[in-house]
């Protein structure tokens, strides 16, 4: 299944994957060709086309069901190959809600996404803070700047070891906060993190669901668009990014993920 590009003038693609269970796929579709004029394409998960792409975004929903746990299925899918290759290239990735989750469980990103604390699904506006406007992602931000955006998930609680913890920050690769919130009880607030390099990033709430004033009842402010408009800016070479205070060591990335099945394993341990 591939989208029809919209005619734009900007000569950039973005590829949005499709697994089977997305549902948030035609979402960021509209607000990139619509609102942003970009072309983009919907490219289903068993394509071996997405190297063409100059960004892909890998959208919200419940891949294969959620089975297992969300997003390992999908972790394991041929076309994450190719993704994972493309980041080493320095490809902006992003992953948005359940696009994190594979992030995560395809160790892209580190850490474990978990269980909402409350046990139940989450589905409701709240507030971000961007600690870091150093990526392909969060340019168009202002440091600590504060946004509405909407979360809806059940499985959106982040966690991460002492260790990783602590690299998170020393890399700063935390790159969004809840503010005057926590709406799944997320280590240290956590909404977004990213790798050391800052062009793959991962973050639970939803952009797509806020980036037109009408969507945003609370303050009429679409301000959660320009994640997007970040991510055009820096394929436009508008704005470049440069990972503030990053480590050259990748420790933090995929081998501490190696330890998700034991920080879930501690975390049932000790409910």
């Amino acid at each position: 299944m591939q989208g029809i590009s919209e005619r734009v003038e900007n000569k950039h693609k973005i590829g949005i994957v499709v697994f089977p269970g997305s549902n948030c796929d035609r979402d960021v579709y509209t607000v990139l060709t619509n609102n942003l004029r970009i072309r983009a394409d919907l490219i289903w998960h068993t394509s071996d086309k997405i190297t063409k792409y100059d960004a892909v975004i890998i959208p919200g929903g419940f891949s294969y069901g959620d089975r297992l746990r969300a997003g390992i299925i999908a972790a394991h899918s041929h076309i994450m190959d190719k993704i994972k290759q493309m980041a080493k290239d320095g490809v902006p990735i992003l992953g948005i809600c359940n696009g994190f989750q594979i992030l995560v469980e395809s160790g892209m990103l580190p850490g474990a996404l978990l269980m909402n604390d409350s046990l139940n699904f989450v589905c409701r506006w709240t507030n971000l803070r961007v600690d870091n406007n150093k990526t392909p992602f969060t340019n168009q931000f202002s440091e600590q700047e504060i946004f509405s955006i909407p979360v809806a998930h059940g499985q959106g609680r982040y966690v991460a070891e002492k260790k990783t913890l602590k690299e998170l920050k020393k890399n700063n690769q935390i790159v969004l906060r809840y503010s005057d919130d926590d709406p799944n009880g997320s280590t240290d607030l956590i909404a977004a993190t990213c790798n050391p390099e800052g062009n793959v990033m991962g973050l639970m709430p939803h952009p797509e669901r806020a980036s037109e004033s009408i969507l945003c009842p609370k303050t009429g402010s679409n301000k959660a668009i320009k994640i997007f408009k970040s991510l055009v800016s820096h394929l436009t070479g508008k704005n470049s990014y440069n990972n503030k205070d990053k480590s050259s060591s990748s420790s933090s990335t995929s081998s501490s993920n190696g330890n998700i099945s034991r920080i879930l394993y501690d975390t049932i341990k000790k409910t």
